[in-house]
């Protein structure tokens, strides 16, 4: 049978998503093993969107194949029983053996939290970036909208990005305040190349504080040179947030507490 579950992480302690040879701190070993003890034989699980060293997830979705007879729950329970407190399944369902997490995705979202101005917080310091000046979000918004649609984002790829093609579409991006020291900044896309969010926040903070005017990211969105954008947002302040599937899945919504702190 094929399954297909949600998992919420706090990536601080974990070097990214991907399994690696040799090495036991990330993700995706993490739950194979837990997902491989309960189903008494070797497990594989293929994830929505990879993440970097020190992200976290809100909803990552996995599927994964097994021959074991276990219910929904005895999935759910049984698999957070042997994983570290920092990761945690939250649903797990049967699927259609044609559901694949990754290639039937219909979009992606990723959030990028910032607070600004003031100091920065003790107790969130490896869960939001903290910027030392104060952020314009309304700025940052309206510079933000020229990155919306089908682009070459080579300008905002990371160096050693292994896609064949810097060509993605942007849905939405969306830059709110929170409050007069937090904002948020949400990007929707079909896929995304490594580094992007991050490189597109980075952009963004250097329109926010003014050190750059608002026509700037168009010009480094034409430039199609990492060199011309702005740095490479620390990972900490990002979060892989949701997941888009056809209906004909029937996959179950997971809203995070802080899903809905952050309005939707």
């Amino acid at each position: 049978m094929r399954y297909v579950a949600g998992i919420e992480y706090d990536g601080s302690a974990y070097s990214g998503w991907q399994r690696q040879p040799f090495l036991l701190s990330t993700i995706q070993t993490q739950v194979e093993q837990a997902l491989s003890q309960v189903a008494n034989h070797e497990v594989e699980v293929v994830c929505a969107g990879r993440t970097d060293a020190g992200v976290h997830a809100l909803e990552q979705v996995i599927h994964f194949d097994t021959n074991a007879n276990r219910t929904s729950y005895a999935w759910l329970a049984g698999t957070n029983r042997y994983l570290p407190p920092d990761i945690r399944l939250q649903w797990v369902q049967s699927v259609a053996q044609n559901f694949d997490a990754r290639r039937s995705a219909q979009w992606r979202e990723y959030c990028y939290c910032i607070a600004h101005g003031g100091q920065p917080s003790a107790l969130w310091r490896k869960r939001r970036y903290w910027h030392r000046y104060s952020l314009n979000a309304q700025k940052m918004h309206e510079a933000a909208q020229v990155l919306c649609g089908e682009h070459d984002f080579s300008a905002f790829r990371a160096a050693d990005c292994q896609s064949i093609t810097p060509w993605r579409f942007i849905e939405s991006i969306t830059v709110r305040a929170l409050n007069a020291h937090l904002l948020v900044v949400e990007i929707r896309g079909n896929a995304f190349l490594h580094h992007m969010v991050r490189n597109i926040v980075g952009t963004l903070l250097a329109v926010g504080d003014e050190r750059e005017p608002v026509q700037w990211v168009a010009q480094v969105l034409a430039s199609r040179s990492r060199a011309q954008a702005g740095v490479t947002a620390p990972a900490h302040g990002l979060y892989f947030k949701k997941v888009g599937y056809g209906a004909e899945f029937n996959l179950p919504l997971y809203r995070s507490a802080l899903v809905d702190w952050l309005g939707g």
